[in-house]
């Protein structure tokens, strides 16, 4: 066998050498496997020959090397989204948008047929469960929203669907999301549910509009009937009231005036009774004298007086003859 011998050009490596770099590469490889960051909107979950091991929270951390402990990153801030029976194509001003027509069609309670597009928006609160407690993420969110949603919807009418019950089946599916992703231990918390649309299939539109125009023609006449009964009922309560406190003073005058005359007539009597001819040449003075108190030039004389002739201003125009 011939012997090979290497070109005299070509050195060979020293020992030395070799050691030195595979110590820089170890160096390297170790401290780039043995230090991470987290930011401040994250966490990270870190396990330990595929074990879990503890939860970090944001800085610079040391874990062992060479994939002995191994980091999962978690953001936990920020908030993330997930739409139903569309999709956001092109964000920004000029968004634009792509429809999904068999996730979105429903059946509702009353055997209608009605569009829905929804978005969630919902937080990791464990970030644990999150990483390893369920391998599809995304597609159990959607199957389990999509659910949810349609247990609503198939519980009401279209009408209320579409009118007065949407704040509510928002509000009712995010309690029962959150109840089904706790019970799946997802590790998230759903913070939205907010509809988007809720519209009736393409085919049936125009007799859904019509109907729509006239319950808000029928809520406006309403409005203003209301509008017109809380003008007149509070007048005409105030003219009411009025009235009664007229007629309630009036009422009061009478009676006071009775129970005067009435205190004045027995106070005459009880005069009467002590002497009767002083009271009634009072009385008949008392008359006289209410009678002729707006006259004037009026001369009253004694029909039994006959001594003399009463002398009288003849001039005068108004004075009358005696009695």
């Amino acid at each position: 066998m011939a012997n090979i011998t290497p070109p005299k050009n070509i050195k060979l490596l020293n020992p030395g050498t070799i050691i030195i770099g595979i110590i820089i590469i170890a160096v390297v490889v170790f401290l780039g496997t043995s230090f991470y960051i987290v930011d401040q909107a994250e966490q990270a979950v870190i396990t330990r020959f595929g074990k879990y091991l503890t939860t970090t929270g944001p800085g610079l951390h040391y874990k062992l090397p060479f994939g002995i402990d191994k980091t999962y990153i978690v953001n936990v801030r920020s908030v993330q989204t997930e739409e139903f029976g569309y999709r956001t194509v092109r964000g920004g001003r000029s968004s634009s948008y792509t429809g999904d027509i068999n996730m979105a069609t429903m059946l509702t309670g009353d055997l209608n047929m009605v569009v829905i597009e929804w978005v969630i928006q919902y937080r990791v609160v464990d970030p644990f469960a999150w990483t390893f407690n369920v391998q599809e993420k995304t597609r159990t969110i959607q199957d389990i929203s999509r659910s949810v949603i349609n247990m609503l919807v198939g519980d009401r009418a279209i009408m209320d669907i579409m009118g007065v019950q949407r704040s509510t089946i928002e509000s009712e599916a995010q309690d029962y999301m959150n109840e089904s992703f706790r019970s799946y231990g997802l590790g998230i918390q759903v913070i939205a549910v907010k509809l988007q649309n809720t519209d009736p299939p393409a085919g049936v539109q125009e007799a859904f509009d019509d109907v729509n125009k006239a319950i808000q023609d029928r809520n406006r006449l309403i409005n203003e009937g209301q509008q017109a009964y809380n003008e007149q009922i509070p007048r005409t309560s105030g003219e009411a009231d009025q009235m009664i406190q007229v007629a309630e003073g009036y009422a009061k005058e009478r009676v006071n005036r009775a129970t005067g005359d009435v205190a004045r007539f027995n106070s005459v009597l009880d005069e009467y009774r002590h002497a009767p001819d002083i009271t009634k040449r009072r009385l008949y003075y008392e008359m006289i004298e209410d009678v002729f108190k707006d006259d004037k030039g009026t001369a009253i004389i004694d029909r039994s007086f006959d001594n003399f002739l009463p002398l009288m201003n003849l001039g005068n125009s108004s004075a009358a003859g005696g009695r």
